[in-house]
């Protein structure tokens, strides 16, 4: 499917929807609890489906709608029926490897294309450390992945190129028959582990850190019922942000929380470092667009919003260094190189380096670009459409699903000229 944008205004007001974060964590969380648990504004995208979907096959009741209802399996992980499908979720393989060993059968994970790509080694190295049986079936570290509970606890040390192998270890060895000790000498964005021990604490789990560089976690814990409202995607509302940002009028964005312990919301200060006018108001976000310039931004925290702020910097005066994000290479597609080739073909000038891009702005040309199946690729580069010298059209556009269905709805509605097809 192809994305049609043509260069256009956006003004107005902007809802965004639920965490992707939240909710596939609410969602584990839920389905390894006692009782029954209601889940209020969650993301409804391929990849929470997709969350929903596994849990399922764990054993949990989970019934869709406007609220989630969630009965919970209480620790009594079951032994799937079939193959486990994660599609493109890699949030939900790495925190559902380790819920699936709570259990005592075997699981096999996959997921589409772009899972099997992306390693799960360490995890499943920490997994086995912790007694459970872990291994990938092409002995890569990547999808299809077999595991095989009980998680006895123990004592592992594990890098995290990416949050999301921590983020597994602290939502599940609460619930393992032993006490766990991790010890993490690597650690990238850091916020989203800062948002899985928030959960903890809400529910009552025990356990002491160090930073973020040592816990202690006793075994034997259980997980309570709750019932929460999903607050808003900062990782969505990003693509808003750098938009309105870029333009010559006023966008409100709405429902974002800057308490709330996303490390995305750190681009609003990103943003604001190059120049543009941004309140913060009991309404929301009110974004003023105005001429941007180049800065010194470090992304490590914020992976995610890499696509955006790219092509932000290629529209903004002067050089900008998105730099400190290696990890940002083991996303959906390396969206170092890909962000660096799509921009070049749109007459940016973008030079790579092996943890980060350097970009110096002008002016973007229309023409056709490749999304390369990655949901804020293409949300990043229809931002670009918004702004370059003629119409751009782009690939892989059914790729939004996994994380905003509704992104092209909500910038139609903001006046800008966009189209599937």
């Amino acid at each position: 499917m192809e994305l049609r944008c043509r260069p256009s205004t956006i003004a107005g007001v902007v809802d965004i929807p639920g965490s992707k974060s939240h909710t596939i964590r609410a969602v584990a969380i839920a389905a390894l609890a006692e009782g029954v648990s209601h889940i209020r504004r969650p993301l409804v995208s391929a990849d929470t489906e997709a969350a929903v979907r596994v849990y399922r096959s764990l054993g949990a009741a989970i019934e869709i709608g406007e609220v989630w209802t969630v009965q919970g399996v209480g620790c009594r992980v079951q032994t799937p029926d079939n193959v486990v499908d994660v599609g493109n979720s890699g949030t939900t393989l790495y925190i559902a490897l380790a819920s699936a060993c709570l259990g005592t059968g075997y699981t096999v994970f996959t997921g589409d294309q772009q899972i099997r790509r992306r390693s799960a080694g360490p995890l499943l190295q920490a997994l086995e450390t912790l007694g459970a049986m872990a291994f990938s079936t092409r002995d890569n570290g990547c999808a299809p992945l077999v595991v095989r509970g009980p998680l006895q606890g123990g004592q592992v040390c594990i890098e995290c190129p990416t949050s999301q192998y921590l983020t597994s270890l602290l939502l599940n060895c609460p619930l393992a028959l032993g006490d766990t000790q991790i010890e993490v000498p690597l650690l990238n964005e850091r916020p989203y582990v800062q948002m899985t021990l928030d959960w903890l604490d809400q529910q009552g789990v025990c356990y002491e850190a160090e930073g973020l560089q040592r816990f202690r976690i006793p075994g034997r814990q259980r997980y309570t019922a709750f019932d929460r409202t999903i607050p808003a995607d900062f990782s969505s509302a990003t693509f808003f942000l750098c938009a309105a940002a870029l333009g010559p009028a006023e966008v409100l964005v709405r429902g974002v929380d800057m308490t709330d312990s996303q490390g995305d919301k750190a681009v609003v200060h990103m943003l604001r470092a190059m120049g543009a006018d941004i309140t913060e108001g009991p309404e929301g976000l009110r974004v003023r667009g105005k001429g941007l310039h180049g800065a010194d931004l470090d992304l490590n925290a914020t992976p995610d919003a890499l696509p955006a702020l790219a092509v932000v910097a290629a529209l903004a005066e002067g050089e900008t260094r998105l730099g400190n994000v290696p990890q940002a290479r083991l996303k959906e597609t390396d969206r170092l190189a890909v962000m660096a080739q799509e921009l070049r073909n749109l007459g940016a000038d973008v030079t790579e380096l092996d943890d980060g891009l350097v970009i110096r702005g002008g002016r973007l040309k229309g023409g056709r670009a490749d999304g390369h199946g990655d949901h804020r690729v293409v949300m990043a580069l229809a931002v670009a459409g918004l702004y370059a010298d003629s119409p751009l059209t782009i690939s892989t556009a059914e790729a939004i699903g996994v994380t905003f269905p509704t992104f092209v709805e909500l910038m139609t509605g903001l006046g800008a000229d966009m189209k599937m097809g």
